[in-house]
């Protein structure tokens, strides 16, 4: 018997219909003799919603409100849940992040968890129990409800694998693995069966969606096993560990959408060193500072130096991720100067190439670079030669 920690997110639960399936898969889980502890995100647009109608009170909502708003959502689909085990005479039982003993810091909206008191979730496991945990949210020392960031309901898991110490973690979404680039924009692309710890948290950190960073990163330092598989469909998913049987010399390439090019001037050296802290600087003169701004970071950013913001553009990062992407970073370049792709900046980082484009070249970027150094033979004849020499 072997103890598994599942987390389905918002698309897998966004239904009625959808959570009766999830139920389904739990109980299979169950009847091959596995324990089953579960985390749950909200179901899908909830959170968005809460989101708005926080707006609608204030552009800048006060965090800890915002918290205790925001983490109704993964109440709801707990109990949901629950009460769909409980129908089909499964003994499950839903609670919060606070009932699960989930101990975070006090940072409202991207909270850390600090550590879990797992006591009651292993006395509902021993009494025959589906334990389902709502994900994305904790509480800190003082009692307050804290959320831990979008995505945080994959790290809830992780963290759950660890503290219990599960035999694997398996990350349910609507994609069926990890796949070498996003199949919305990229054409070809296929899925890993394996895939390194260190290459999946660089292909989080630069974008790819399928896994929070902070997830990975929580289960490459705690050893725990992780899969990601498909909640619609059957399939083996792709397993996350510390050395895959097949290593790559391109893995894959990620995409990091919603960002601004953001032109100012007029900035006192006090606000230059915060911003230099906390956006990418693309230019820096006297008559011209340019940084690459989240669009979600804009507002806060609008609000406090609108008079000094002279121009706004879209901008978009393709990150190359591999043993081998170091030393192809020219050639890259090239291929998408050839196709007048415009670069703005590009970086080499250990097992990393980057390049920072104009939001509309996105996909024709991504098609290239996928085609040319992830998928294609001549992908596979540039790693042989790189290798050779």
């Amino acid at each position: 018997m072997a103890l598994i920690v599942q987390k389905y997110g918002g698309t897998s639960v966004g239904s009625v219909e959808r959570i009766q399936s999830v139920s389904e898969r739990i109980i299979s889980t169950q009847q091959q003799g596995h324990d089953v502890v579960v985390a749950v995100s909200a179901m899908a647009g909830e959170t968005n919603r809460l989101m708005n109608l926080a707006n609608q009170m204030s552009e800048v909502p006060e965090p800890r409100e915002l918290d205790m708003l925001l983490s109704a959502g993964e109440q709801v689909s707990i109990a949901l849940l629950a009460l769909s085990l409980n129908q089909k005479g499964i003994k499950a039982i839903s609670l919060t992040a606070d009932q699960a003993g989930i101990y975070t810091n006090n940072r409202f909206n991207d909270a850390t968890i600090e550590h879990i008191e797992t006591d009651l979730i292993t006395q509902w496991v021993d009494k025959g129990y589906i334990v389902i945990v709502a994900g994305f949210q904790g509480r800190d020392k003082n009692g307050n409800i804290t959320t831990l960031g979008r995505g945080g309901s994959d790290t809830t898991a992780v963290a759950l694998a660890a503290a219990l110490n599960a035999d694997e973690c398996q990350i349910f979404t609507d994609v069926d693995g990890v796949y070498s680039s996003d199949p919305r924009f990229v054409s070809n692309t296929r899925r890993l069966k394996e895939i390194s710890f260190s290459d999946m948290h660089l292909l989080a950190k630069s974008g790819a969606k399928v896994l929070q960073e902070h997830s990975v990163a929580h289960a490459w330092n705690s050893s725990v096993t992780l899969r990601v598989l498909s909640s619609f469909d059957d399939g083996e998913g792709t397993l996350i560990c510390e050395q895959p049987v097949e290593s790559k010399g391109v893995t894959g390439l990620a995409l990091k959408q919603d960002l601004l090019l953001i032109e100012c001037n007029g900035f006192l050296e006090e606000e230059l060193i915060d911003l230099r802290k906390q956006y990418p600087v693309l230019i820096e003169r006297c008559d011209c500072f340019q940084i690459v701004v989240p669009k979600a970071a804009f507002l806060q950013l609008k609000l406090a130096f609108s008079t000094k913001i002279r121009n706004i553009s879209s901008l978009s990062i393709l990150t190359l991720v591999g043993d081998k992407v170091e030393g192809m970073a020219d050639s890259a370049c090239n291929q998408l100067m050839a196709n007048f792709v415009d670069i703005y900046q590009h970086s080499i980082a250990p097992k990393s190439f980057s390049v920072i484009v104009n939001q509309a070249d996105l996909e024709r970027a991504a098609d290239i670079l996928h085609k040319t150094f992830v998928i294609t033979e001549q992908s596979q004849d540039n790693d042989l030669m790189i290798a050779v020499s």
